[in-house]
């Protein structure tokens, strides 16, 4: 008589590791989308009740307040700042440049700087920080 196992071979997949994997890059991610800022240069920008937000493409404008410019972060001094604006608009000027100045600044500093946006007719917006 002739007896016969019945134990046949099931392939299985160890998921445990794989969760640990998985929590591990979801907290990679998580830590390093913080650290990931547009906006490199810090300031306290003024406040403002209503905000709305831009999706067009933008052009970054900062001022600092030891009077230093940036222009999508690269600094320029104030001298050429027209004709760096107008290089990163191209010849159809429909992005839009957001300014970006601290609040203890004079008004004199901002009125120097949308001075370049009436000559040369760009649109220009001052960021605001919600109240």
């Amino acid at each position: 008589m002739a007896i016969r196992r019945n134990k046949r071979f099931h392939a299985e997949v160890a998921t445990s590791s794989l969760s640990d994997i998985m929590f591990f890059l979801l907290l990679f991610f998580l830590i390093i989308s913080t650290l990931a800022n547009p906006n490199v240069i810090r300031m306290v920008l003024p406040k403002s009740k209503n905000n709305e937000k831009t999706n067009k493409q933008h052009i970054s404008l900062s001022v600092t307040e030891e009077k230093r410019y940036f222009v999508d972060k690269e600094e320029v001094a104030f001298e050429n700042l027209e004709q760096t604006l107008l290089s990163k608009m191209g010849p159809e000027k429909d992005q839009t440049v957001v300014v970006r100045i601290p609040f203890n600044m004079q008004v004199q500093d901002l009125v120097d700087v949308l001075q370049i946006g009436v000559r040369n007719k760009l649109k220009f917006v001052i960021a605001t920080s919600p109240k």
